[in-house]
């Protein structure tokens, strides 16, 4: 097997494996069902964005339930109340944090799929452009 053919193969079996949604319609090969889509990264941004909504309120309801509660109350049962309130208030917070960067990550990702697509389509639109008249192998004949 030469290596032209040998990795026209192996291109064929990785379009097998994976059909971009936003490729277009044109089939490169393969009953593959890996699908991505700039609309699907928002999506999932989106549901990891909304959990932000949901600490947000958590750490409301903490506040809200330990107001009684201050930095001194004078027992241990307070006090070790207080620094586990601190430790679940740090954690929550840092946990709204990560979740809003993973959806910032997760709509960039399906911003450069798109543009990957569309800068792949144009290159290989240019190529067919420029070998449009490139005769086959064994030239054209005069009926086609």
């Amino acid at each position: 097997m030469t290596f032209a053919q040998e990795w026209t193969q192996l291109k064929q079996n990785a379009a097998g494996r994976m059909k971009l949604d936003s490729a277009g319609t044109e089939s490169t090969g393969g009953a593959g069902d890996l699908k991505s889509s700039k609309a699907a990264w928002r999506k999932a941004g989106e549901g990891v964005g909304s959990l932000r909504e949901g600490i947000r309120k958590a750490l409301t309801e903490l506040d809200e339930g330990q107001k009684g509660l201050g930095k001194d109350a004078g027992c241990q049962t307070a006090a070790a109340q207080r620094a586990v309130l601190d430790s679940w208030k740090r954690y929550a917070k840092d946990v709204s944090k990560r979740c809003g960067e993973l959806r910032k990550a997760m709509e960039q990702t399906g911003h450069d799929h798109a543009n990957i697509d569309q800068a792949v389509k144009a290159e290989v639109d240019k190529l067919k452009a420029k070998y449009e008249d490139t005769p086959a192998v064994g030239g054209r004949t005069a009926h086609g």
